[in-house]
């Protein structure tokens, strides 16, 4: 049991209930009412720029990045604050280099956006399976959390509830994207943004009430219960243990940063604006909308810290998963209220809601690159392609359903790092250099994603998450050949060698061929195309 007893309990089933029921229907009412490839993909485009912007917000602020970072503040303190900013500066890195240039080339995937400069079979294909390979983990990740998240707040320990859990998330996720499309889940990622922030709001003021509204003595009093003494507001302390611990912090930055930028399921919604003018003002509300919710996270978190102490907060999970929730639950002291059970059933609920709306964003992004780039032909009839995006879904979610059931009792933070990695060694070289290098090739192109998503794959087998520590995927073994955490250091310089050496290797002819054919389309991918609304 824990701290999540009696009425809160109740309340809490009712309301992950009332949010199940109340988004479906949202689903429903808001997804494509006709066969319409535009509607499906993108929803006519027709977001605000208000709306689009929180539905980006709502990509960025993750399960991971409310769980996995705001455990990491909890435990560490500056360290974990340094990476929640590194998950804002890669916001940043989107909107001022990646937001216009997509939105100009991409239509409906990933896949469009490198077509665009270089046609052909093979590009898009390997575009999905890098897709997938991609988003696959982290969503494997966010269903077994919601396993977690309901074993925690409602109490019950026993492996098929959580099971049951996990395959009722996965079912509802695989309905989200292929009921709602664009519109249905950007709805749902706009709703629990707006809850998030609204409920963290009040329980950050609340948390700085109890320490004077001083951040110094909120600080202070965390270093103080954290067992670390002063060096929980230095940095260091997350990698302390490791063999290189300033480089572990940079690597782990560098995924952070490339790999939040470019993951397909974040870069899809550039698609989804109406305008280059609408793009840039949905990257602002975005923007102010991470940034306001880092700094709530951090404010809640480390209150966890500072009232009920990092061993209480281990002891609920070594990873400090539950801090966040944890941190809620202390801030309204022992005994709650009626108002304060509500509010506290408000933020388990916007945590569910997270985990549900993430999984739909990835299992949407993954379904329609599968429909569009692969199982898709020129010529197919808009309904057939739709059909087969909705069935994509079933056939991303499935296998993910069951890998989350299997994985469940295990670390998967090597799965979140995967992710991450894969996005910044491999879609991001693929990205930048497809859209701002004049002598790129399809060589080199199909370099970048292989080669950036083989080196990830195997080096990450050889970290210290996936064996040879207490906290890894497997402890009882010991294949720790690799002297990182995170394969970033290593595999983002990779994945862009590797563009290079394919170009390089392709010819000059090659090169000063790709070259003429970039200045042709030069002024759309800088500009966009030259109609009115463009401008």
């Amino acid at each position: 049991m824990t701290d999540f007893a009696g009425p809160a309990q109740s309340w809490s089933l009712v309301a992950f209930c009332s949010i199940v029921t109340l988004t479906l229907l949202l689903c429903v009412i808001t997804g494509p009412d006709r066969e319409d490839l535009d509607e499906f993909y993108t929803g006519y485009r027709s977001l605000s720029p208000l709306r689009n912007g929180l539905a980006i917000a709502g990509d960025y602020i993750s399960a991971a990045t409310v769980l996995t970072v705001g455990g990491i503040i909890a435990l560490c303190g500056y360290d974990g604050v340094v990476l929640a900013l590194s998950t804002l500066l890669s916001l940043l890195l989107l909107m001022f280099l990646l937001a216009e240039p997509l939105h100009h080339t991409g239509r409906f995937t990933m896949g469009d956006v490198l077509a665009h400069r270089m046609p052909g079979r093979a590009v898009r294909i390997t575009a999905c399976a890098v897709t997938l390979a991609a988003l696959a983990p982290m969503m494997v990740v966010q269903l077994a959390g919601v396993g977690q998240l309901l074993a925690f707040v409602l109490g019950f320990s026993g492996g098929a509830m959580r099971t049951g859990c996990i395959i009722g998330a996965g079912t509802l996720m695989i309905t989200y994207a292929a009921i709602g499309g664009m519109r249905g889940t950007a709805l749902i990622q706009i709703l629990k943004t707006v809850i998030l922030l609204g409920s963290g709001l009040i329980v950050a003021a609340l948390v700085l009430h109890t320490f004077g509204w001083s951040p110094q003595t909120l600080f202070t009093s965390a270093a103080h219960n954290s067992g670390a003494g002063p060096a929980y507001l230095h940095y260091g302390l997350q990698f302390a243990g490791g063999r290189h611990p300033a480089l572990d912090m940079i690597s782990t930055q560098c995924a952070i940063v490339l790999g939040g930028a470019s993951l397909p399921h974040v870069t899809m919604r550039m698609y989804t604006a109406g305008s280059t003018r609408q793009v840039r003002r949905a990257m602002s509300w975005a923007v102010c909308a991470v940034a306001l919710f880092i700094a709530v996270m951090t404010v809640i978190t480390v209150g966890a810290t500072a009232l009920i102490g990092a061993r209480t907060i281990a002891a609920a999970d070594p990873r400090g998963n539950t801090a966040y929730l944890l941190g809620a639950r202390a801030a309204f002291g022992t005994h709650l209220s009626r108002a304060e059970g509500l509010l506290l059933t408000t933020v388990t609920t916007a945590i569910f809601l997270t985990l549900l709306a993430s999984v739909a964003s990835m299992t949407l992004a993954c379904a329609n690159s599968l429909a569009h780039d692969v199982l898709t032909r020129p010529g197919t009839p808009p309904p057939h392609e739709m059909t087969r995006a909705r069935l994509a879904a079933l056939a991303v979610g499935t296998p993910v359903i069951t890998l989350a059931v299997l994985a469940q009792h295990r670390s998967l933070q090597p799965l979140a790092i995967t992710s991450f990695c894969l996005g910044a060694s491999a879609i991001a070289p693929a990205l930048l250099l497809t859209l701002f290098w004049r002598r790129y090739t399809r060589a080199g192109l199909l370099s970048t994603l292989i080669g950036g998503t083989l080196t990830v794959l195997i080096l990450m087998t050889g970290t210290n998450l996936v064996s040879a520590s207490p906290q890894s995927a497997f402890p009882g073994a010991d294949f720790n050949w690799f002297p990182f955490t995170t394969t970033a250091l290593v595999s983002v310089p990779a994945g862009f060698l590797c563009g290079v050496l394919g170009t390089v290797l392709s010819g000059r002819r090659t090169g000063t061929r790709e070259r003429h054919h970039y200045e042709t389309v030069e002024t759309v991918v800088l500009t966009g195309p030259p109609h009115p609304h463009n401008t």
